[in-house]
């Protein structure tokens, strides 16, 4: 969906004005008809724990090597915001899409006593290497002056010599969400990819173009001082005739009963664009499936959004981003289940992302992606 703008008649000068046309209604589809079904958790893990050695998300977060900077991104109602060091501001193959807190990934708000945010960053290749995803792990502790350190995804396999290695993970990662020790990144055509915080390696850091297991037996990570292991995925199919889902976003809900999960896609021009609600399940970090392997939606929208980047729900209501753009604010859209989309123009930055919400602050934190323009911040939910 676009802005629509109008010229007022009979003034001196012909006046251009932000209107919000009539509001369309989302129509509700056969939720059961989308499934997801984990595979089995990898088998590498226990080689790889005992190859490398094993440390925890405070050192990780704890050793930030990036200071971060204060900002004022343009976004209505802004509360806390801060953004990038000049390198990561500009560099032009590393592009940050995804975020998730650790308001996430427990109620209290907090992993193991620290605070932090964590934003996905997709290589693009550019450069002549493709490095997959890497994760920034924020101290937000100090709010006034936070700090970081990029993690490396990865994917254990085995090598044609039967030894354990692992390998970049190649996705878009446009959105994840953190619960429990399990960091899910969205998985544009098949599902999810499932990480576990309890596994984050040491690697040598000798060797800035190498990955995985060396034949000196070293294991390098493209100079990343730190990866984190895919564990298990979720993979989808559809009942019925349904189109598969695009899974450009992702996003926990606290506020829900049981906890859930809501996944949306990206489309320009918006028609069809859809967004799903997933049940997880708090005892064991995994969604919630029925006795065949299945998880199946338990709501599913059509909502057909031009350009949606994020999405989440706060007392059954729906919160999403999307972007008009390199030259253009992005614009907030909200709807409830039964009514139409509201949309809020020009509310957030250029180039808005995932969407995050930390409940006990009220705040919803969102990411633009942009070089030269990149900023992490958090609105006031409420306001919407």
């Amino acid at each position: 969906m676009r802005k629509y703008r109008i010229a007022v008649v009979g003034l001196a000068a012909a006046l251009l004005t932000a209107v919000t046309p009539a509001a369309q209604a989302a129509t509700t589809l056969p939720a059961a008809d989308f499934r997801l079904k984990a595979t089995a958790y990898s088998g590498l893990i226990d080689d790889l724990d005992a190859a490398l050695p094993n440390v925890s998300v405070p050192t990780v977060v704890g050793d930030g090597n990036r200071a971060a900077t204060s900002c004022s991104p343009a976004a209505a109602n802004r509360v806390a915001a801060f953004c990038w060091n000049s390198g990561d501001d500009d560099v032009t193959y590393w592009i940050p899409q995804g975020i998730t807190t650790t308001a996430d990934a427990y109620g209290e708000a907090t992993y193991e006593g620290t605070t932090a945010i964590l934003v996905s960053w997709y290589d693009n290749g550019t450069d002549g290497i493709d490095r997959g995803i890497r994760v920034s792990f924020v101290d937000y502790s100090t709010p006034s002056a936070p700090t970081y350190r990029h993690v490396l995804l990865v994917e254990p396999y085995t090598t044609s010599a039967g030894q354990a290695s692992f390998r970049p993970v190649n996705l878009h990662a446009g959105g994840m969400f953190w619960y429990g020790h399990h960091l899910y990144v969205a998985a544009t055509s098949s599902g999810f990819r499932v990480f576990d915080l309890r596994h984050l390696w040491q690697t040598s850091t000798t060797n800035g173009s190498a990955i995985g297991r060396q034949a000196d037996g070293s294991y390098q990570a493209y100079g990343y001082k730190y990866v984190l292991p895919q564990v298990l995925a979720y993979n989808q199919s559809t009942a019925n005739g349904q189109a598969a889902i695009r899974f450009s976003f992702a996003s926990l809900d606290r506020s829900s009963t049981p906890d859930s999960v809501v996944v949306g896609e990206y489309a320009n021009p918006g028609a069809g664009s859809r967004l799903f609600r997933f049940p997880i399940d708090y005892t064991t970090r995994m969604l919630t499936t029925s006795s065949d392997g299945y998880a199946r939606a338990s709501e599913a929208y059509e909502v057909s959004v031009q350009s949606m980047q994020g999405a989440t729900a706060i007392n059954g209501k729906f919160y999403l981003s999307t972007s008009d753009g390199s030259g253009n604010a992005g614009d907030l859209a909200t709807f409830k289940p039964g009514g139409s989309v509201v949309m809020h123009y020009d509310a957030l930055p250029i180039g808005p992302e995932d969407f995050s919400y930390w409940p006990a602050k009220g705040q919803l934190w969102s990411l633009t992606e942009y070089a030269g323009n990149r900023s992490v911040f958090a609105v006031r939910a409420s306001a919407y």
